[in-house]
């Protein structure tokens, strides 16, 4: 079967999402809320893509706000319940949260008190963020259980406090984790915080919880989520990001030049500090179609990205055939955490963003011009 994604019809660079995969995903997540009587809600900060949201809709909830403007996306283009979380909220933001929220949750006990009496009134579920010091990401930048964390109150600072008006925990403790890291994690909360549960109406379980990926055991979730949900009496929720867009679709990318030094470098008309910046922040290594780690095929590239910063090189690969301008290179499972991501730095071609479409049709839904990135500035 001939890929898609080399398809002239798509343009390069873009992002494309594949409806079919992102629909598998969530008839999955459908699966889930059905036995376990939990609500999974979408993590707007891991997936944004809102044309796809009349189709989001039909399985998931709501979302979940990690900002003022991710709450008026929301309300915008979901049309349905609005979580919030923020580390810090200022005036203003609160003004806008409680306008759109369903649910609020705060990450210091000055910040809910600070704010308590404005959202009781307003009618908004109010929660805080613990920590329960259970880490589990394997990367320390996406930790919130790393030690000196600025996310989430302790069980020590819970002693002695005034809790009235609070509805809620938000337990936000993985990333792209499993179903027996969230057990951990539940054990370390009944541990520490196990005295309030029973008063709560709601936990939130934050995201990270990588249901879609293959392996995961989605018998052991299910029966971590009825176990809290009938031992506490509450409402269990879930906001994963990753695990809705997880393998739903690429960034495609093409050959732009060929340098030589120390070897042969592809230089794309994409960029990894711009468009995939995890890539030098984690970092990570992406997989690309067709292509093998260095020596592993007949012909090694490392490949660059086409900004003037010296590091932005995304890594070496090796393929089965010498590239040459035009070629395509598909960068596989970039649709989550990735376009939220993206910059307009140097002023580069930002990729399009698109859907191919289950009857197999590709819908271009959004391209970049010289006015959005002057917009950005003054």
């Amino acid at each position: 079967m001939a890929n898609p994604y080399m398809n002239p019809a798509i343009p390069s660079p873009c992002y494309v999402l594949d409806e079919a995969k992102l629909r598998k995903n969530l008839e999955l997540m459908k699966q889930v809320q059905q036995r376990s009587g939990a609500d999974i809600i979408l993590a707007l900060k891991g997936f944004a893509m809102w044309s796809t949201f009349p189709l989001v809709s039909q399985y998931l909830k709501g979302c979940t706000a990690s900002s003022a403007w991710e709450a008026e996306l929301a309300a915008d283009t979901f049309g349905s319940e609005v979580h919030a979380y923020s580390p810090a909220y200022k005036d203003n933001d609160i003004d806008v949260l409680l306008r759109h929220c369903n649910h609020i949750s705060f990450n210091s006990l000055s910040q809910l008190q600070r704010y308590r009496d404005q959202a009781t009134a307003a009618g908004v579920s109010i929660g805080i963020r613990i920590n329960p010091e259970q880490p589990e990401a394997d990367t320390e930048l996406y930790d919130p259980s790393a030690p000196g964390s600025r996310l989430g109150i302790l069980s020590s600072q819970l002693q002695d406090q005034d809790l009235s008006g609070i509805e809620g925990f938000h337990v936000h403790n993985l990333c792209e984790c499993d179903s027996y890291a969230l057990e951990r994690t539940l054990a370390a909360v009944e541990a520490k915080f196990g005295q309030y549960l029973h008063n709560l109406k709601w936990i939130n379980l934050g995201g990270g919880h990588l249901m879609t990926r293959e392996g995961y055991d989605i018998d052991h979730l299910v029966t971590q989520l009825k176990r809290l949900r009938e031992t506490y009496d509450v409402d269990v929720i879930l906001e994963p990001g990753s695990a809705v867009a997880w393998q739903t679709g690429p960034l495609v990318s093409e050959v732009v030049d060929i340098v030589e030094n120390a070897g042969e470098i592809a230089i794309l008309d994409i960029s990894a500090t711009a468009h995939m910046p995890d890539v030098l922040e984690m970092p990570y290594r992406p997989v690309i179609t067709d292509a093998g780690d260095p020596g592993e095929l007949a012909h090694n590239y490392r490949l660059g990205g086409n900004s003037c910063l010296a590091g932005d090189v995304i890594g070496e690969w090796s393929f089965a055939n010498e590239l040459k301008p035009g070629d395509r290179v598909i960068f596989e499972d970039m649709i989550h955490y990735t376009m939220v991501k993206t910059t307009f730095f140097n002023g580069v071609e930002h990729p399009g963003i698109g859907i191919l479409r289950e009857d197999g049709s590709f819908e271009l839904v959004r391209e970049f011009n010289y006015q959005d990135f002057k917009n950005r500035l003054s």
